[in-house]
């Protein structure tokens, strides 16, 4: 019997994930990319320091998102360390005097934020609450089943459905805390894929979301040598397995009546006729290569998000530094507002398009540091800035005043600045740019109403064939734009596989 020939565009996380169970399955993949490796999002890039080259993460720095069961299914497990921080993470707050220590144990936060920030809620319930959403969540993902409101109110019930699903954040919020600054912590990733309102419908969602990666337990953490060995891996691992994956391939023209595909190759123009094409890609480049037309309701993509490396000679001395082993590894936040309105202020405040950059909070990961518990010592320390709030305007080089600003607050928490010998700010504008992300948005379309949850997809028919797409029989798509999101978790290519697996065993 002939193998069914599946051809997947698209080398980041979700067509590498994608392309190993669908090989696993006995048909023959094509995997194609128009950059020049593998990896999407999650590749390095190389600055020139000190005349020595020095490998640092351009687009993702964490891993958490991820399932624990595609890390071990995939082989990967077996071919890469990895670290995850225990020390508590550290938020500074403008008028702070010293760090809050957000602990893993919910009754050790709920003490913390009640002697830090006056918190008077109920902080152990909504851990408890959001964990119920999560193992609901993550059993889906297992099951490789579409989220629903049927589902999640059969096995949530209506009330927990209403509060973590369709709600919005600020009732989500309002209903557990009771302090502006637990709020804005919680808040936090609301806004991580682009502008949203507290008060958008399905603001809610992305809280369980952001936390449901399972291959940390739903925390995030590090890959030794750095996190674009998770993709280079993966890719090696595939072309074991059979996968034949041809980079610096560009798809030109997709025929769905004939089920060929034309790419452009460094050997030239090429022919591919398939049984499936899979798009693990941004929906724009998808829907431009099969259809004219526009989806009934338009995609919101503008993102936000920037990101800040910074490199130093010498190991960073933290100022919040503690006793702990792991301290240097730590997860730090900083804000540069006070209150939840002028957080939301700041979020929104970029879709003017007078607007550059409004400060909103800086997440830290602490690279270097992770790096020397796994024993990879690297000439330098790095860390890598996760920064808020960006419009589309211009490119980090075009901005050195904000980077210089988010420098001297850096800064501020660290003992040896003098030892800070490179940087480079990336903006959305540069996530356009480089990774082709429509409106430079690090999950393709923002999280909110409308294209999340059960919304996020591209099909005509989501509730028999989610990751279809529109009501191309044979044509699917599984990029950062479909559930649950992106954020190098792979999720949305293991559903879309298992099924294109159904669809080719009918």
């Amino acid at each position: 019997m002939k193998k069914s020939e599946i051809l997947v565009v698209g080398a980041g996380i979700n067509g590498l994930v994608a392309a190993n169970y669908l090989n696993k399955s006995g048909v023959n993949v094509t995997l194609i990319d128009q950059s020049e490796r593998v990896g999407g999002a999650c590749i390095s890039e190389v600055a020139q320091i000190n005349g020595k080259n020095f490998h640092y993460a351009l687009g993702a720095s964490v891993l958490g998102l991820m399932q624990d069961f595609i890390f071990e299914e995939t082989g990967l497990s077996s071919v890469l360390d990895t670290f995850v921080p225990t020390h508590p993470k550290l938020v500074h707050f403008p008028d702070d005097a010293h760090a809050t220590m957000i602990y893993r144990d919910a009754a050790e936060l709920d003490l913390e934020l009640a002697k830090k920030w006056g918190e008077r809620g109920d902080v152990r319930a909504f851990r408890e609450d959001e964990n119920k959403v999560i193992q609901y969540l993550q059993k889906g993902y297992r099951d490789a089943r579409p989220p629903s409101l049927s589902s999640a109110k059969e096995i949530l019930g209506d009330e927990l459905t209403k509060l973590w699903i369709t709600g919005s954040a600020r009732e989500l919020l309002n209903h557990y805390l009771t302090s502006e600054k637990s709020k804005m912590y919680m808040a936090m990733t609301i806004s991580e894929s682009g502008p949203v309102s507290l008060d958008e419908p399905y603001s809610a969602f992305t809280l369980p979301v952001m936390d449901s990666g399972s291959v940390f337990d739903g925390y995030y953490g590090f890959v030794k040598g750095g996190i674009w060995k998770l993709t280079e891996k993966l890719g090696e691992i595939n072309r074991t397995q059979g996968v034949v994956i041809q980079t610096s391939s560009k798809l030109m023209e997709v025929d769905l009546e004939k089920n060929h595909a034309i790419f452009i190759s460094p050997e030239g123009e090429k022919e591919h006729k398939y049984d499936v094409i899979i798009f693990a890609t941004d929906p724009k480049t998808a829907l431009g290569m099969i259809s004219d037309q526009k989806l009934h309701t338009e995609k919101k993509y503008i993102g936000s998000s920037g990101k800040l490396n910074v490199v130093f000679k010498n190991p960073i001395q933290w100022k919040d530094a503690t006793n702990l082993p792991d301290t240097d590894t730590a997860f730090r936040f900083l804000f540069s507002v006070n209150s939840i309105e002028s957080f939301e202020k700041s979020t929104l405040s970029v879709l003017d398009q007078n607007k550059n950059y409004d400060p909103g909070y800086m997440q830290i990961y602490c690279e270097g540091g992770a790096m020397r518990m796994m024993n990879c010592n690297e000439p330098y320390d790095r860390i890598a800035v996760f920064m808020k709030n960006f419009s589309l305007n211009n490119s980090g080089a075009d901005l050195q005043s904000v980077k210089e600003n988010a420098l001297k607050k850096l800064f501020e928490y660290i003992n040896n600045p003098e030892d800070c010998i490179w940087t480079r700010l990336l903006t959305p504008r540069d996530l356009k740019d480089i990774f082709h992300f429509p409106g430079g948005n690090i999950d393709h379309t923002v999280l909110t109403g409308g294209q999340t949850f059960s919304d996020r997809n591209f099909s005509s028919d989501p509730e028999n064939h989610f990751y279809r797409l529109l009501d191309n029989e044979n044509a699917f798509i599984c990029g950062a734009g479909t559930y649950p999101c992106g954020s190098i978790a792979g999720t949305p290519g293991y559903m879309c596989s298992q099924e294109v697996t159904k669809y080719i065993n009918l």
